[in-house]
């Protein structure tokens, strides 16, 4: 069995309905200033949801997204991948499978395979290997060609490097997607790109999958999800509407 979809890749669930990841009282300080960053938080997240964040710039809402990527150290509460607490040691694996996408990604020197071949050197990926297939199949989705990996990463548009910094987490099969404004800087044929590949890997197993995108844009968000909820400063709250 590829290890991709090892039984072992997950924990199994306490319960049969458990969410993907689950957000128990979560909460995030800062001392310095004595501002509330996030106030205390419950929130699920289930196999086939594709939910949407909306709010102004400063409420919070990238503050949400990095401590349920457990990023940044929580002042309060816990997160629960598939109903169970997560233990120190399996930060790694479980970051390996919720995967959190940034606005500007960071990319490495080298080509745009070299920067799709770093996650296999890390220890967390030490039983799967890069396939150069895969991963230009994945470039092709979003309407880039074969030759795309053997682009200088320096010379890439903001869209083509946002392209290969979502192809280099989509090639390692996550679980969840946390989506952090990843189009805001892009022109739209670059925003319909990123959209689609998304959408493609979550209509390839939606059922196991799930993602949460952050957009100031309400006709994206529309497109791109099924639920929403509002960040308005650090607190999480429902929209009137909150099921289309």
């Amino acid at each position: 069995m590829n290890a991709l979809h090892a039984p072992s890749r997950y924990p199994a669930p306490e319960q049969a309905d458990a969410a993907l990841v689950e957000a128990h009282g979560i909460a995030r300080r800062d001392a310095q200033r004595g501002l509330t960053l996030l106030a205390p938080t419950g929130f699920a997240l289930r196999a086939g949801e594709r939910l949407a964040i909306n709010g102004p710039s400063g409420s919070g809402k990238s503050v949400f997204m990095r401590a349920l990527a457990l990023l940044d150290p929580l002042d309060a509460g816990r997160i629960a991948w598939h109903g169970r607490p997560i233990e120190r040691a399996a930060i790694p694996r479980y970051r390996r499978n919720v995967a959190y996408i940034r606005q500007r990604p960071a990319m490495l020197d080298g080509t745009v395979e070299d920067n799709l071949r770093y996650p296999y050197t890390l220890a967390a990926y030490h039983d799967v290997h890069f396939d150069r297939e895969r991963a230009a199949a994945l470039a092709s989705q979003a309407g880039r060609a074969s030759d795309f990996l053997d682009k200088q990463a320096s010379e890439l548009s903001g869209g083509e490097a946002q392209i290969a910094a979502l192809i280099r987490v989509l090639q390692l099969e996550p679980e969840v997607l946390l989506l952090d404004e990843p189009t805001a800087s892009l022109d739209p044929q670059a925003a319909r790109e990123i959209e689609r590949l998304v959408a493609t890997w979550f209509d390839a197993a939606r059922t196991e999958r799930a993602y949460i995108w952050v957009s100031h844009d309400p006709a994206q968000a529309e497109r791109m999800s099924e639920r929403s909820v509002s960040m308005r400063a650090g607190i999480l709250s429902p929209l009137p509407e909150t099921v289309r």
